[in-house]
């Protein structure tokens, strides 16, 4: 990686940078079904789950700038190194994600009926399952180890940064868009003319 090119962008820069060169590229690998919720104006989607299953194929026919984007920044920081070897000399993580996007104002693309991110729907499946298991637990007293087993994924979660729940989840219709054509996703990040932004 170029070593002039900043790891992370703060959204003020991103937007620096988009005036400054208007062939910049944002990619946001959150799920099509959040990136369908909310997302950046002029950014593409290309989740990160498609380039886990794609990132030997990867090869960048360009030199454009890539600005990576997720929810937060972990995933974002995740997708950069899974496409460090495809060619790409110019990849930032935008710093804080869309929450900080959205915080300092910049603008944002709204669906409707807007999905919820992804640590929401964590949040959500693990602390009911925790609470259905502790209270059936009265019942029948084994299942108290399904709390401790998805206490334990959440700790494994957060020191190694990755989230089975959270892959698992991904794959759900919730989560994906209505069409998923995955070449052309790709094309977004490697082409040297990608298709038009939504």
């Amino acid at each position: 990686m170029n070593g002039s090119h900043p790891a992370t962008l703060a959204p003020e820069q991103v937007r620096e940078l988009q005036e400054r060169n208007p062939r910049v590229r944002l990619i946001d690998v959150r799920t099509p079904g959040e990136f369908a919720g909310a997302h950046i104006p002029g950014s593409y989607n290309v989740p990160l789950d498609l380039l886990r299953e794609h990132r030997r194929e990867l090869s960048a026919e360009h030199d454009d700038p890539v600005v990576l984007v997720c929810r937060s920044g972990m995933r974002a920081d995740q997708a950069r190194a899974l496409v460090a070897g495809s060619g790409l000399e110019r990849i930032s993580v935008l710093r804080g994600g869309i929450n900080e996007w959205e915080r300092v104002g910049a603008p944002l693309n709204r669906g409707t009926g807007g999905r919820w991110a992804m640590e929401r729907q964590v949040r959500l499946v693990a602390g009911s399952v925790v609470l259905t298991s502790v209270a059936a637990s009265a019942v029948f007293g084994p299942l108290k180890w399904v709390a401790a087993g998805i206490g334990a994924g959440l700790a494994l979660a957060a020191v190694t940064d990755t989230c089975m729940m959270a892959r698992l989840l991904a794959r759900l219709p919730y989560n994906r868009a209505d069409s998923c054509d995955a070449p052309a996703m790709l094309t977004a990040l490697t082409d040297a003319a990608p298709a038009a932004r939504h």
